[in-house]
Formats: structure tokens, C-alpha cells, sequence
């Protein structure tokens, strides 16, 4: 996995510190498709489908969503994401990303093809032009064998 790029390296350093147990948050959107699969677009926030453990979700908003000091600092933020339609068992898929990067902190994104799924139910422009570049940045197999 490559590096961090800058502002979120130094955002991600700073919540791994004020942690104060193994914290897990399961990502996808915008970070997702500009870090990790490098889409030609800009994104401010990490937008979390859950945080593991659930308790501290409240305090870790408050710590790193919008508005907060963090956000301030280095202009990204959390932010929680309130209604998603995910594809059924994407737990199963997640991939963990930056491993060993952090002490306390986990980041787990979706796999593309759930990004995918999720973005078309959405269905805006830049879902759309999201699942453009996922399908020929992976390149998404639409084929598969019967059995």
C-alpha cells in the first residue's frame, strides 16, 4: 500500500494518538476513490459507514468531524455517513488500508465493487462518474461463470 499524501497522513496521525483503545472505521466514497484508487477529484471528509467500537463514534465525531478542531487544522474531516444502502455481507469484503501505519487506528474500505453498488443506488453525477473510473480503473468483470 503507498503512502499517506498529505493532509490526511498528519489528520489520521493525530486521531491514532488521542485514541484510547484499537478504534476501527469501515470507509468508503471520496477518500476511498481518490487515495486509494486515485480518481482525478478532490474530497474533504472520510465518509465512515461504521465505527468499531460503536461508543466511541460521539467522541470521535466531536473530535475529528466537521466544524472541530482538527478539521480546522488540516481541512478534512469524519464525517458519519447516515443512510447507506450497502451490498449484503460487505463486511466480508472489507480490505484493510494503511496497516501498521497507526497504533490504535484501523482503516477498512469497502471493496470497489460495493462502492460501486452503493453509488449507483445513490445515483447523483459524481456517483456516477465515480463508477465510470471504478469500472475502468479496476477494470470491474461483468462476467462471470454459471455453474
Amino acid at each position: 500500500m503507498r503512502q499517506i499524501p498529505e493532509p490526511w497522513k498528519s489528520f489520521f496521525v493525530e486521531i491514532d494518538k488521542n485514541l484510547i483503545e484499537e478504534t476501527c472505521l469501515e470507509i468508503l466514497g471520496g477518500f476511498v476513490m481518490t487515495v486509494i484508487y486515485n480518481a482525478p477529484r478532490t474530497t474533504a471528509d472520510v465518509d465512515i459507514v461504521s465505527i468499531i467500537p460503536n461508543d466511541q463514534t460521539g467522541k470521535l465525531i466531536e473530535f475529528a468531524g466537521e466544524g472541530s478542531k482538527l478539521n480546522k487544522t488540516h481541512g478534512v474531516y469524519l464525517d458519519r455517513v447516515g443512510i447507506a444502502n450497502l451490498p449484503e455481507n460487505y463486511e466480508d469484503r472489507l480490505t484493510a488500508i494503511f496497516e501498521d501505519k497507526f497504533q490504535k487506528l484501523r482503516l477498512f474500505a469497502l471493496d470497489p465493487y460495493d462502492i460501486a453498488l452503493a453509488k449507483i443506488e445513490r445515483n447523483i453525477d459524481r456517483d456516477r462518474e465515480d463508477v465510470r473510473f471504478l469500472a475502468k480503473t479496476i477494470p470491474f468483470d461483468l462476467y462471470f461463470k454459471r455453474s
